[in-house]
């Protein structure tokens, strides 16, 4: 039986931008939204953590669907942030 996640909407969503971040900086390259979505099991709550991401200069999108990592989200990766 699966049961509902009651923690705060923030607070899952950080979650889920934590995770995508990981696959990311795990495996540098292009990465598809479809590809993330599989990751993650859900590709609903993908494409709307890549675009929370992406507004926050964490992610570089390009017109064809893939995603990287921005210079900065690799640099605070390093740093331990």
């Amino acid at each position: 039986m699966q049961t509902k996640d009651t923690r705060p909407v923030a607070e899952q969503e950080a979650d889920t931008d934590r995770a995508i971040l990981a696959v990311l900086l795990a495996d540098p390259g292009l990465w598809s939204v479809a590809e993330i979505g599989r990751e993650l099991a859900n590709p609903v709550e993908a494409e709307n953590g890549i675009a929370r991401l992406y507004a926050a200069g964490l992610v570089h999108r390009l017109a064809d669907g893939f995603v990287f990592p921005t210079r900065a989200a690799a640099r605070a990766d390093a740093l331990g942030g």
